[in-house]
């Protein structure tokens, strides 16, 4: 067990340097080799976790898929209520906790993440927590909104290491903000309305 945390500890300095490196000075200029010598280990001994540079991101990603992939079975289950709708943006917002340097690469790397096929597998995520927030037949201002609300949390995360304050009082600012819009989408007196009006309508 002990030597699984070591391993697993190894292979968490790697994707972190790799990442710090990969925003500092860009994916295609960074190599393995680099990489080692900023970790003070031997190639080999990097080469015992990942390859290529290719597979580290590959690994930064599946790390962050993972609890996205469980989160939206989850919802799949739930009601398609407002509660729920809100409880999801909630727990995406807990799993981006540790994905800041991630969305950073992803922002200054984009060409590289369109070239390794990663961009769009996180894309088809994207748009199955888009379904799951908004209404079928939402207006289109709604659908804006939820997407925004995504987005927001993405864009939040790195847009605000500029601005003065907590990292965790940040992060619960940018949750309120996407909260909101998801709840503007989703007013609860909608869905219920709408059969009823029907039937009032017609006499």
């Amino acid at each position: 067990m002990s030597t699984q945390a070591r391993r697993g500890n190894t292979r968490q300095r790697i994707q972190d340097v790799a990442l710090e490196l990969f925003s500092e000075q860009g994916y295609e200029k960074t190599s393995l080799r680099e990489i080692a010598e900023k970790l003070e280990v031997t190639k080999a001994a990097l080469y015992y976790h990942f390859k290529t540079k290719e597979d580290i991101v590959i690994s930064l990603f599946q790390d962050l898929t993972g609890p996205i992939d469980e989160l939206i079975t989850w919802a799949e289950g739930q009601p398609r209520t407002l509660e729920t709708k809100t409880e999801l943006i909630r727990r995406y917002s807990e799993s981006l906790r540790t994905a800041e340097p991630l969305f950073r690469f992803m922002q200054e790397n984009q060409a590289a993440v369109r070239d390794l096929s990663i961009g769009e597998t996180f894309k088809e995520r994207m748009l199955t927590l888009f379904g799951l927030l908004k209404e079928p037949e939402s207006e289109l201002a709604d659908q804006v909104r939820c997407l925004t609300a995504l987005f927001s949390m993405h864009a939040g995360m790195f847009a605000m290491q500029n601005v003065e304050g907590d990292p965790e009082e940040k992060r619960k600012a940018i949750l309120e903000v996407a909260t909101e819009l998801v709840t503007a989408a989703n007013p609860p007196s909608r869905r219920p309305a709408r059969p009823d009006s029907a039937q009032t309508a017609s006499p």
